[in-house]
């Protein structure tokens, strides 16, 4: 048999809520956790909230999604907006490469931000896509 570890899927509501209601019974973590089929690392993950919150603090799992997407300062997409506003024909990656040379060749933002940025101040179309394939044949 080789060494893995068991894998435990995310846990219910109802697994905690038998969980921590065995643990009150019985004062066995181990017996608790068997009955509701969960690791002891996450009896004790939970075991925090049970004991601040109780019952109600254990229903929801918190989300471990960021709450807010990383975004630029304001004055680097003024930069940005600027810069693309006084050289239309550059691309997002000329504006990163200015950006950066502007700053001792240190990067500041990626040809993709750049392109979100222009973008959301309406200035990025998706025509300047499509003009990148010109002058190729088609078909070939």
């Amino acid at each position: 048999m080789s060494a893995k570890g068991v894998y435990f899927r995310p846990t219910t509501t109802q697994q905690r809520e038998l969980l921590f209601k065995t643990w009150e019974e019985t004062g066995s973590v181990t017996k608790a956790c068997a009955v509701a089929h969960v690791s002891r690392m996450m009896f004790y993950n939970w075991k925090a909230r049970f004991e601040a919150e109780g019952y109600p603090g254990i229903e929801h799992s918190k989300s471990r999604a960021r709450k807010h997407p990383a975004r630029k300062e304001k004055a680097i997409e003024a930069q940005v907006i600027g810069m693309y506003q006084a050289h239309p024909d550059w691309g997002k990656k000329r504006i990163e490469q200015e950006l950066a040379k502007a700053n001792n060749w240190v990067p500041v933002v990626s040809p993709n931000t750049v392109k979100r940025i222009l973008e959301d101040a309406k200035l990025w179309t998706s025509s300047r896509e499509e003009k990148k394939g010109r002058g190729r044949k088609e078909g070939v």
